[in-house]
């Protein structure tokens, strides 16, 4: 164990942690380090963190990056970059260092807080304050950014472009004023711990958060309105697509609560218009009975559920993946419908593409179980490809004399008519009905519409898309949305250490693709299921589905602290991944 533990601590990828004050310019100087970094040639991503205020107070920008792929935080930081202390305690427990680790700060705002400084790590004064006061338009987030683009070992001229792309818009006398603060920082003779490749022409890279992410998946699924009430994390998503959906002849609502936006998309979805509405977990609670109409009168609806920790307001700032089993079981009544969930930022457009395209096939509910891990994250990837995906939704546009919205088919899938059209009347509310839509009681009709409800989803063939499958062997771990980082970070440590390891990220969550998934794990020996929740929810579903036998392990870590991959190769060890 010692020695995996040492492999974990991998000198090919850097991690900074930088942390301030509300206005400090924290999160802006992580932004312009992840844009230099993919102009140097690396990959990377960016996590942010704030405190509980949502809005000001402390905040903090963590941005680890590599020349190979990058899908999660590591184990520790090597650089902790401080613009001030206020409240800085509060991030301790997410920004782990080590002897090794170095911090970067200005005497002249305090002392380093115990918290930070208790494990060890050196420390490295720099008069960021008096630098930036020396210049005309100097701040101290543009002095302290060009001394650990230093220490990082970023090209003054990568640093210098990417600061004109993320400042550009805010105009030239700012630019100008961080550019010359940018390059006093980085004369510091300061010594660099890391050396990126050398700067070569890259191609097109996007600088991406899941929420756009989401937003550009919706999009290109069809999405054409979209209403929904702000609430953090999922807030980013509706400013992005605000202005777009306009260029593309689609409009975007703001709606006075919850309840609201999942009616106002019904009754937009009804009229023909893909629909969707972004929230979190206290959003998607209010919404139940709003989605048990849409799969009761099958209206094709899409939430996207940038999740939090709970419940109730819970820790609106931090990530946790504990609304999966109301997403599952929230709605009353058999109401059968799909639930998926992003497994990294750049999938959050390709996940979210196929579930408002299934939701409009299979004329249902689709819920995407995004976080804020995920959608208040950016990286930087390549442009993420355009797919076509073949689904649709059947519209009848000349119905015979004897139309029946709800007729039964092969399929279980019946073509739907849009207001208006001649001989295409019928019914569609919250009761249950007939073939036609007449609200009914009967026993008949209500076995006949529950089996053609569920028969819709069950026998639809989702192909390959339901998961992600990597590696091989016959230790396994099975995991769900913003976890798979962490776990193919793990996968690709024990991979240099020769020993095999097969991962299952699940994609399409419900309906469960239950023969799949055994075939997947015919030949697995041990299984361990990891998520980031308090309960398992997951490890008990798939239980509760019959795919784990009563050998299966569960690694189940609540928020507000992320799943690094230390702690899942610790759990290996434990159930005896260690091999002896």
């Amino acid at each position: 164990m010692p020695a995996r533990m040492n492999a974990s601590n991998r000198t090919r990828s850097f991690s900074i942690a930088i942390t301030g004050s509300g206005g400090s310019g924290a999160v802006t100087t992580g932004r312009i380090l992840l844009e230099a970094a993919a102009l140097a040639g690396l990959q990377g991503v960016m996590m942010r963190s704030a405190g509980p205020q949502i809005r000001g107070g402390e905040s903090a920008a963590m941005v680890r990056f590599s020349p190979s792929a990058v899908d999660c935080m590591g184990d520790r930081f090597d650089l902790l970059l401080a613009l001030d202390w206020r409240n800085a305690e509060r991030f301790a427990d997410e920004i782990p260092l080590t002897e090794q680790s170095l911090i970067l700060a200005d005497p002249a705002v305090g002392e380093v807080p115990l918290q930070l400084r208790g494990n060890g790590a050196q420390f490295q004064p720099v008069a960021f304050k008096q630098l930036a006061a020396s210049l005309e338009g100097g701040r101290i987030n543009m002095v302290a950014l060009g001394a650990a683009g230093r220490v990082i070992g970023l090209s003054l001229a990568s640093l210098q472009q990417a600061l004109n792309r993320i400042l550009g818009p805010k105009g030239e006398r700012v630019v100008a004023g961080a550019l010359a603060a940018l390059e006093f920082g980085y004369a510091q003779p300061l010594q660099a711990r890391f050396s990126p490749p050398s700067e070569e022409p890259q191609e097109e890279r996007w600088n991406l958060s899941g929420n756009q992410a989401c937003a550009l998946g919706a999009l290109r699924g069809g999405v054409r309105f979209v209403a929904a009430y702000p609430i953090t994390p999922a807030s980013e998503m509706l400013e992005w697509l605000a202005p777009r959906l306009e260029q593309l002849g689609g409009s975007l609502l703001q709606a006075e609560d919850e309840l609201a936006s999942v009616n106002m998309i019904i009754g937009a979805s009804f009229g023909g218009v893909a629909s969707l509405t972004a929230t979190s977990g206290p959003g998607l609670s209010l919404m139940m009975e709003g989605l048990g109409l849409a799969v009761m009168s099958e209206t094709p609806v899409t939430v996207v559920d940038v999740m939090r920790g709970g419940p109730s307001t819970g820790i609106p700032t931090k990530s946790e993946q504990s609304d999966l089993n109301i997403a599952l079981y929230g709605m009353h009544g058999d109401a059968p419908h799909l639930v998926l969930a992003p497994l990294s930022i750049v999938d959050c457009v390709f996940t979210t593409q196929w579930a408002v395209q299934l939701a409009e096939h299979l004329q249902t509910v689709s819920l995407v179980l995004s976080d804020q891990s995920l959608g208040q994250s950016r990286a930087v990837v390549s442009p993420p490809a355009a797919v076509e995906l073949g689904l649709s939704r059947r519209v009848e546009t000349r119905p015979a004399d004897d139309y029946l919205r709800y007729q039964v088919s092969e399929t279980g899938i019946s073509p739907m008519t849009l207001p208006g059209t001649p001989d295409g009347m019928y019914t569609a509310d919250g009761l249950e009905h007939n073939r036609q839509g007449t609200p009914s009681s009967m026993a008949v009709d209500h076995h006949e519409q529950l089996a053609k409800r569920a028969q819709k989803l069950a026998e639809f063939d989702f192909g390959e898309a339901w998961a992600e499958i990597r590696g091989s062997g016959p230790r396994c771990i099975i995991t769900w949305g913003s976890s798979n980082g962490a776990v193919l970070d793990t996968m690709r440590r024990l991979e240099e250490q020769g020993e095999a390891l097969l991962v299952i990220a699940l994609r399409l969550l419900m309906p469960l693709q239950s023969a799949a998934l055994h075939q997947a794990l015919k030949r697995v020996e041990q299984i361990l299921v990891v998520e980031q929740n308090h309960s398992g929810q997951l490890y008990h579903y798939l239980r509760a589905e019959g795919v784990l036998s009563d050998s299966a392990h569960s690694l189940a870590q609540p928020g507000p602290l992320p799943l690094r991959p230390g702690r899942i190769l610790r759990a290996l060890d434990e159930i005896g991944g260690s091999g002896g």
